[in-house]
């Protein structure tokens, strides 16, 4: 999108079948795993930029060898930076220790990193500062190798402050109220809990302690911790965990709102936010890398074995339809097919804009990550300039000959490449005028391409806050003098804010809601403002479930349209001669074009969880009384 928001986060789990020896034999290295962990970071590097980590856990070490190593980043390239620092110290080892190069039993005796248990993450830090202590893994430590815990996650949670009070009732005292560190002790209180009740039950069938650490591994049920952990989330998530003796899991929502796909074969297990990452690192086929099911969870024990259970109730499912539009990487066979429905959707309106005339438009996108959907908007533009052409050959088929069939069948669409991204311009100069002036500059314009009669269509992934549109490339693409410029939105109209791990906090970045807003001060309709804030101040101390969306009442009075033409207004300013529109995704054809991820509450106010109503009450309450503090 145009409009630069942090956004998700991107979790690979690795979990190796066969001793380390075989994959030496196999594929020539102990360190397979971490190779691998390596290309799946990378792979979703698009997922998160801001810090990335890794760790590993070795499987039946002796006491006393390390057994669990970790390594985090927050540098500019945090992922490369990570494997750079473990590639560092593995050499070390290596050329301080020549006799290791041929035995893999003295690798992982004495080289870090590699193990048959691994976990990634990249992340964009929505909450907080970005800083390597809110890096995940995050790790939970112990001296009771069953204790030690890591996890890691794509998740935000509406209701952290409620789960840390839980905590301090359990008699805990968490350090901070990210919900990271809460989530991570929630888990851990009941991991504790679960390994003393299985102790001691061996110890009353007469085992020692030393002879119990094993049994424990066997006996301990990881879905039981986490359905007494899980019980009273509320948020999207997306959680990995890896426990100090070897069982490890992935739990996703029961909303299904962030994404978890898994793969297994013979040699491994591999869980990820993506299909497509999967499939390219290890050469699997589409058919055989599943979605894990919401309210679900992948258990991988100990001895290899696992399990798909189900850890809380599943609800209506409501997966995240901006992870289709544009987070994860349109290389996955469903989503290039529906980011090209989306544009061929919205060509119906694009064709009212431009007065069906297709051979004075010419047809672009921006920014990249819009190229899908423009194929489809073209493809559907194709068939409207066919079906003039065939029109025309119709109504002058008495009057043809070839020479006018042929200039006929000449016409073509008229496809370019109007913007391109130069560099990311540093802000150095910190004045308002010569910033903006500075902004209006990151793109490139191609020129010679549209004539004064032309109509411009552009197309973007969605319009967020307009700011970017604004200062720059509604201004650049003034300067080829188009007719018309359509800006065109395959994504609805932005309107609430996301919860659950998208940095879209405050209603009034939004450019929708800045446009509502100023409709109702137009049509004398002020007083609704007020009235909706006093709504949500009456439901402040209301349990989740009993908490109504009341800003929906901010929008109710207009159409879709009547907003989409004060976007324009908005967008436009003295300086841009051309006519400006803005056309927006109809919400009945993002269902029809992702019918399988239909979470559209930025989009519609539906909420898939009872924290997300209170969620956006709050925003609207912060908007009215200028607190810029987020909603959660």
């Amino acid at each position: 999108m145009s409009d630069a928001i942090k956004h998700e986060c991107g979790i690979s789990l690795i979990r190796l079948l066969k001793p380390l020896e075989y994959y030496k034999e196999k594929y020539g290295t102990a360190f397979y795993g971490v190779n691998k962990m390596y290309l799946m970071m990378e792979k979703q590097h698009n997922r998160g930029q801001d810090g990335a980590g890794f760790a590993s856990i070795k499987l039946n070490m002796a006491p006393g060898e390390r057994y669990i190593s970790r390594q985090r980043s927050v540098a500019q390239q945090p992922i490369q930076d990570i494997f750079a620092q473990i590639n560092t110290r593995i050499n070390e080892v290596m050329r301080e220790n020549p006799e290791y190069a041929e035995d893999v039993a003295l690798q992982k005796k004495h080289v870090p990193y590699i193990g048959e248990l691994l976990l990634g993450h990249v992340r964009y830090g929505t909450f907080g500062k970005n800083s390597v202590e809110s890096v995940h893994p995050f790790l939970r430590q112990n001296n009771w190798m069953h204790r030690n815990l890591i996890v890691a996650g794509n998740f935000n949670m509406t209701n952290v402050f409620q789960l840390f009070n839980k905590l301090v009732e359990l008699g805990q005292h968490p350090k901070e109220k990210a919900d990271t560190i809460t989530v991570m002790e929630k888990i851990g209180h009941f991991l504790d809990d679960a390994v003393a009740k299985v102790y001691k039950k061996l110890k009353k069938e007469g085992y020692s302690k030393f002879e119990a650490s094993p049994l424990i591994a066997e006996r301990l049920n990881v879905a039981k911790i986490l359905k007494k952990a899980s019980k009273d989330w509320d948020g999207g998530y997306t959680m990995a965990g890896l426990l100090g003796h070897g069982d490890s899991f992935v739990l996703r929502d029961p909303s299904g709102i962030r994404p978890a796909y898994y793969y297994k074969d013979d040699e491994v297990v591999v869980i990820a936010s993506e299909r497509p990452v999967i499939q390219t690192v290890f050469n699997a086929n589409f058919e055989d890398v599943h979605e894990l099911d919401p309210g679900h969870a992948m258990i991988i024990k100990k001895s290899g074995s696992t399990s798909i259970e189900k850890i809380q109730e599943p609800h209506e499912r409501k997966a995240c339809s901006f992870e289709r539009i544009y987070f994860s990487r349109g290389s996955d066979a469903e989503i290039y097919q529906e980011r090209k429905e989306l544009g061929r959707l919205l060509m119906p309106e694009v064709l009212k804009h431009i007065d069906h005339d297709t051979q004075n438009t010419v047809f672009s996108y921006i920014p990249n990550t819009a190229e899908t959907s423009f194929y489809g908007m073209v493809e559907a533009a194709q068939a409207e300039l066919d079906k003039q052409k065939a029109d025309e050959i119709l109504a002058r088929r008495s009057e043809l000959d070839k020479a006018g069939l042929e200039e006929i069948l000449s016409k073509k669409l008229r496809t370019e490449k109007i913007a391109i991204k130069d560099v990311k311009l540093r802000t150095f100069i910190t004045e308002d005028s010569s910033r903006d002036d500075l902004v209006a500059h990151v793109y490139d314009v191609t020129y010679g391409v549209v004539k004064e009669t032309d109509n411009l269509v552009i197309i973007d992934d969605s319009i967020v806050r307009g700011t970017t549109l604004k200062k720059s490339i509604i201004k650049m693409l003034s300067r080829l003098n188009p007719k018309k410029i359509v800006v065109v939105s395959s994504a609805p109209q932005i309107r609430y804010p996301d919860c659950y791990g998208i940095d879209m906090a405050k209603l009034q970045d939004f450019i929708a809601f800045r446009a509502a807003v100023d409709l109702l001060k137009e049509h004398g309709k002020e007083a609704i403002i007020d009235d909706v804030y006093q709504k949500c101040l009456s439901q402040v101390d209301f349990k989740d479930d009993e908490v109504i969306n009341y800003v929906k009442e901010i929008y109710a009075p207009f159409t879709d349209e009547q907003i989409s033409d004060k976007i324009a207004l908005l967008l436009k300013d003295e300086s841009i001669k051309p006519e400006v529109s803005v056309i927006y995704q109809k919400v009945d054809n993002l269902h029809k074009a992702c019918p399988k991820n239909l979470g559209d509450w930025y989009f519609t106010g539906d909420y898939p969880t009872a924290g997300g109503n209170r969620v956006v009450n709050r925003a609207f309450i912060n908007y009215v009384e200028g607190n810029l503090k987020r909603a959660y």
